[in-house]
């Protein structure tokens, strides 16, 4: 994987979300609550385990519950692994 940007944390949850959610990647809006997508339980279970699986690394579960949109998500991604990479 390339080097993880809040940007790139951001392009991947959007794609994943519209492809769930069966609209275009441009009405996925950064700032909306999760909550808001209508994603049922199951479909978030599996939307953070596939994250999981392509950062590399395990969130904790509590994460879209402290960071509920994309963008507050992503944020936090990115600054996780900083923390883990200066720790290394």
């Amino acid at each position: 994987m390339s080097a993880l940007t809040v940007e790139s944390v951001q392009e991947w949850l959007v794609e994943k979300i519209a492809t769930r959610l069966g609209v275009a990647a441009d009405q996925v809006a950064t700032d909306q609550y999760f909550d808001e997508f209508d994603l049922d339980s199951t479909e978030a279970l599996v939307l953070s385990g596939e994250l999981e699986n392509w950062l590399g690394f395990e969130l904790e579960t509590t994460a879209l519950w402290y960071h509920p949109t994309i963008a507050d998500l992503a944020r936090y991604i990115v600054q996780e692994r900083a923390g883990d990479s200066a720790s290394v």
